[in-house]
């Protein structure tokens, strides 16, 4: 049964790395006491290893051990046999190709959907999705396709905005971006909130984190409340 975590983002304001999400992700990895970490990210740069010891920072506090996935000979092995799993965030276009050029993406989705625990935040969310076509991610790598793990049959936009009355800017905000996008491909869209996060188990999907998410069908567009239930959301 699937067994997943993901949020639109690492942190929030005001707040220190993962704080916010300390009390699910004890929950997701109850009596798990090593959890296999994926650093492809790299957000800002960050090196495979201060980035996996940034993360071991914060789980430090739930007495739960972080390997990073590039301190094992065998990726795949690695993967496996892991009985807990984190991708963190950072660039999208970095991260997929990574996974692709290691030939981990069916290992990866195999692992999930037998009900490894996963947690994904940012651009760990965007790759659970069909595609990788709805992140706001500067391509900075090409990757040899935008095809995810289709674990969930919608894309995401983490670290939603709502266009606001207020504001002077004048560039596409991002509804209009996920527009552009349904004119082209009919996949549905989950627009999430920084500080929200989605607690998948089996086919069942709840919207948790106490804010609005937006649901993006062609031509159509659905604010989501609070504890939603988007109902079965079998890939």
């Amino acid at each position: 049964m699937r067994n997943l975590v993901l949020a639109s983002s690492g942190s929030v304001h005001g707040s220190e790395y993962l704080a916010y999400l300390l009390p699910t992700i004890d929950k997701l990895y109850k009596d798990i006491e090593e959890v296999l970490f994926i650093p492809y990210a790299q957000p800002s740069g960050i090196s495979l290893d201060d980035y996996t010891d940034l993360v071991q920072q914060a789980f430090g506090s739930l007495g739960i051990e972080i390997k990073g996935l590039h301190e094992f000979e065998d990726s795949r092995a690695a993967i496996k046999n892991a009985k807990g799993i984190f991708v963190g965030g950072g660039n999208t276009f970095l991260l997929v190709s990574k996974l692709y050029c290691s030939g981990l993406w069916e290992v990866l989705k195999e692992a999930i959907n037998k009900g490894t625990p996963y947690l994904g935040t940012s651009a760990g969310t965007n790759i659970v999705g069909l595609s990788m076509q709805t992140t706001n991610d500067m391509p900075i790598v090409l990757p040899p396709s935008y095809k995810t793990l289709g674990i969930v049959p919608f894309n995401f936009n983490v670290h939603y905005l709502e266009p606001s009355k207020k504001s002077k800017h004048k560039g596409e905000t991002r509804a209009v971006r996920i527009k552009e996008f349904q004119c082209i491909e009919n996949t549905k869209v989950l627009g999430l909130k920084e500080g929200s996060w989605l607690r998948v188990k089996g086919d069942d999907v709840f919207l948790r984190g106490g804010k609005k998410a937006f649901w993006f069908e062609k031509g159509e567009v659905l604010k989501l409340e609070p504890n939603t239930n988007l109902g079965k959301q079998k890939s």
